[in-house]
């Protein structure tokens, strides 16, 4: 075939289509024939069924007659035969059904070993009716050729085992056990003994199974096929249950001993499975001197010959090392916890340090075996914390904890992820230590990891919280600087994913955060986010996750300015959006509300808004609000409320008088007598609605109680803002005063050097005038005696040098003492505030003297400067 030109080369002649025709003739189409029919009229003619048949005659036709489709619906349509008429179909289609599976295929052959089960749960018979009917085809057909057929009717028979009486099964199990089991037998009736007598064991008693039963355990655990002591090892947990403590000692260690020992590695495996199983029935002698080195030998190998064991280890690592934790020497103890270690970086890295393409390359197989390792381990994390106590943990474990909640496989997170919250349970004061990796898996890049650590966030959180020593959640969430952050990015990638459930998960537990951080933090961080996820996700489950979540953050909002602004959003963009979509949502946040918050909050802030959507111009919405109506009618308290119930009866008149949409009006009457029927409560309370009135109570005062809670905040913020104001003016003031003191004691010093070349009695003088300053020191600083320096300046200008000027020395001495007391020894000057009371009434009259005289001096002073103003005029 020729190529086809581009196109900027094609040309439309004659020449060049009729070359294209020549390619497309090359394309022969094959047909094929197409039947007109999926059945040919003969085909149809043989599956049709004549109507007038009942339901027995029509089965025993199909049985006989019919398409193996037919036969395998009508025993598929067993129990319904059964429990219709079970006499005649026991008596004529059961023996019909027994003989069909002779020669039926493997549909048929599964369908009768549900439908046989079947009529045994439903009870269609009594248990000796069902034996003697059923019990004789499930054995026929348990060793059927076909693997999956003969499993499931042993399912079947394992399950009538629990139902019939030991007689039964003594005679009609038992007696030819025993001859199944034998090694002439099939591999396939040895397999099937194995596991009847696992579920034999516990129907008898110990010394019939000790005699009929342990006998054959002991052959087949001696078989010559691998598969069959496999099988028989698996069951050694049910027969030791069944034998009790003293014979398993004496009859299944041995055997599990020799077994552990066994050339088949399958044997090996299912050997360890079943002893770690069975620690709890080993007295601490046989887990000393039998299990433990047992299980030191597994663990040695299986790192060198035997690493098939190894995933199955890794699993039972934890159950182990706590069964035998009594019996472990230090020594043992730190070895086992080493090859933890180990196990959890598997595959990670290669001794030596040596990375994986400095050595041959692991097969996929490998990788995969350690992947699954390293996912037990994690599994048994929370065991091993146990095992090494929750105090050393930090020492211990943390190192591995970081690892695994790093590890590069997704797998291996999430279990980690599943597992967290034990882990912080078990940590319980020391949870802080996991704070970090709580942030690492909230970040995490696989949805699955998230999904899982999610369903107990509230509980992890709280933990988290509560874990500390500090006793205020602001001062706790500091300690998880990157909470919030990680909070936000996890709802985000949710959001951007195509798993809505896990973002509908998320919203709804993030409902839990108003215990866990400030108001104000949700906010400004979570608050908005809820509303934009209402208004524009698409997927109904998480906007109404999202309506619930935010009507939470508003019940526990603590400032009510914020409260009226997310309210009038609520109603502005939800309420009264140009879409209906968002006025449904804003109905469905209105059933929330109601649920969360008091009558009273829902009727002063909601109630008209709702029933402003009476005049809707879309039917949905109305319906919507039809369906409400009942329960915003619940809300009215009489006759508080008496207004609002006229409001609603006013809408459903103009409803049942306006609406023409068929639907909406059918509705609305259906609506109406619904609310004729209901009963409006009182302002006080009834017994009919005495709890929800004490609910709804309980709900008003929480209520009231932040808007207390507000208000004292308030107080207190204005409190603090004026002392702040004082303590500021307060401390200017004392850094001027002491720029003043330092100024008066210069002065001091200047004036004592002159007093020491004076008189003789300079000491005594002294006294007086400290004793003087002492007295003064009650009212220092304050400005009713700022003007005695005036008045002592003023009489020494003047000539007036008597008492007034050492007057003037004291308070100056007073002034600069106190200020020297306050800078050095702070509170100590209150010692100097102990005056006698005398003392302090002769300074005041002797103040109050000291004014008069002043007083008189200046007032002749004035008379004299009058006169001689007159004079010279």
């Amino acid at each position: 075939m020729r190529p086809v030109p581009c196109s900027s080369d094609m040309d439309f002649g004659q020449s060049n289509l009729f070359g294209y025709v020549e390619d497309l003739q090359e394309l022969t189409i094959i047909e094929r024939p197409v039947r007109r029919s999926l059945k040919t009229p003969e085909e149809i003619e043989r599956l049709t069924v004549d109507e007038e048949l009942n339901d027995i005659e029509r089965a025993l036709y199909l049985l006989s007659s019919g398409q193996d489709v037919q036969g395998t619906s009508m025993v598929a349509n067993l129990p319904v035969l059964m429990r219709q008429n079970p006499a005649e179909t026991l008596r004529r289609v059961l023996p019909k059904i027994r003989e069909v599976l002779h020669v039926a295929g493997v549909e048929m052959q599964l369908t009768a070993a549900v439908s046989f089960l079947t009529v045994l749960q439903d009870e269609s018979v009594s248990i000796h009716t069902y034996s003697h009917s059923f019990l004789h085809i499930i054995l026929q057909n348990l060793e059927h050729r076909d693997a999956g057929v003969s499993n499931a009717w042993l399912e079947t028979l394992l399950a009538v085992i629990e139902a019939l009486p030991k007689e039964t099964i003594r005679h009609e199990i038992l007696n030819p056990l025993i001859s199944k089991a034998q090694i002439s037998q099939t591999l396939q009736s040895r397999l099937v003994s194995c596991k009847i007598m696992g579920k034999l064991a516990n129907k008898f008693e110990a010394h019939i199974v000790k005699r009929e039963i342990l006998p054959l355990v002991k052959s087949l655990c001696q078989d010559v096929e691998y598969e069959v002591r496999t099988c028989m090892c698996r069951q050694l947990e049910h027969i030791a249950q069944g034998i009790g403590t003293e014979l398993t000692k004496t009859v299944v260690l041995p055997e599990l001993v020799e077994l552990a020992r066994d050339e088949g590695s399958g044997v090996r495996l299912a050997a360890f499975e079943t002893l770690v199983n069975l620690l709890d029935m080993f007295d601490s002698d046989d887990r000393r001197q039998t299990v433990l080195p047992l299980v030191k030998s597994f663990c040695e190998k299986s790192f060198k010959a035997d690493e098939s064991i190894l995933v199955s280890l890794s699993f039972h690592l934890g159950k182990l090392c706590n069964g035998l934790y009594g019996i472990f020497t230090p020594e043992q103890h730190l070895r086992f916890l080493e090859f933890y270690k180990k196990l959890c970086t598997l595959g990670l890295q290669q001794e030596n340090g040596h990375n994986d393409n400095q050595l041959q390359l692991q097969t996929l197989e490998q990788e995969k075996k350690y992947i699954s390792v390293r996912k037990n381990c994690a599994y048994n994390f929370p065991a091993m914390i146990v095992f090494v106590d929750p105090k050393n943990f930090h020492l211990e474990l943390y190192s591995i904890f970081f690892c695994l909640c790093h590890d590069p496989e997704v797998p291996v997170r999430y279990t980690m992820a599943i597992s967290f919250y034990e882990v912080a349970k078990l940590l319980n004061s020391g949870v802080y230590t996991i704070q970090k990796e709580l942030v690492t898996l909230l970040q995490d890049e696989s949805l699955e990891v998230l999904d899982a650590l999610v369903g107990h966030l509230p509980e992890i959180l709280e933990l988290m919280i509560n874990g500390g020593e500090s006793s205020g959640s602001e001062s706790k969430l500091l300690s998880i600087p990157d909470l919030i952050p990680a909070l936000t990015t996890a709802e985000q990638r949710a959001a951007a994913s195509l798993k809505w459930r896990t973002h509908e998960k998320l919203l709804q537990k993030y409902a839990c955060l108003p215990q866990i951080i400030s108001s104000d933090q949700i906010y400004y961080r979570f608050l908005h986010r809820m509303l934009t996820i209402i208004l524009t996700n698409n997927v109904l489950p998480v906007q109404k996750a999202a309506a619930r979540t935010l009507c939470v953050y508003l019940r526990y909002n603590r400032k009510q300015e914020q409260r009226h602004e997310v309210i009038q959003k609520l109603i502005e963009q939800l309420g009264q959006g140009k879409s209906y979509w968002n006025r449904l949502r804003f109905l469905d946040t209105c059933e929330f509300i109601m649920e969360l918050f008091s009558k009273s909050f829902f009727c002063k802030y909601f109630f008209l808004p709702v029933l402003e959507l009476t005049h809707d111009p879309v039917a949905n919405v109305r319906i919507k609000l039809c369906y409400l109506l009942p329960k915003v009618k619940s809300t009215l308290k009489i006759p508080t409320d008496k207004h609002l119930l006229q409001q609603l009866e006013l809408c459903i008149r103009k409803l049942l008088c306006q609406e023409k949409d068929k639907d909406v009006l059918t509705i609305v009457k259906r609506t109406v007598l619904e609310l004729d029927r209901m009963d409006i409560s009182l302002d006080a309370f009834q017994k009919r609605f005495y709890e929800n009135d004490l609910l709804d109570q309980e709900k008003e005062r929480q209520e009231h109680l932040l808007l207390e809670m507000e208000q004292l905040e308030k107080e207190k913020q204005q409190n603090e803002g004026r002392s702040a104001n004082v303590n500021d003016k307060i401390f200017e003031k004392k850094r001027r005063d002491n720029k003043a003191s330092s100024v008066l004691t210069k002065s001091m010093t200047l004036s004592s050097s002159g007093s020491s070349s004076g008189t003789s009695t300079g000491k005594e003088d002294k006294k007086s005038k400290l004793v003087r300053s002492q007295s003064f020191s009650t009212q220092a600083l304050h400005p009713k005696y700022s003007n005695i320096d005036k008045c002592s300046n003023k009489s020494s200008a003047t000539g007036y040098t008597s008492s007034l000027s050492g007057m003037g020395k004291g308070c100056m001495l007073s002034f600069s003492d106190d200020s020297f007391r306050t800078r050095s020894t702070g509170n100590s000057g209150n010692a100097t505030f102990s005056t006698s009371s005398s003392l302090i009434a002769s300074r005041n009259s002797f103040n109050s003297a000291d004014q008069k005289n002043n007083g008189n001096k200046e007032s002749q002073s004035r008379k004299m400067s009058i006169k001689n103003r007159k004079s010279n005029s």
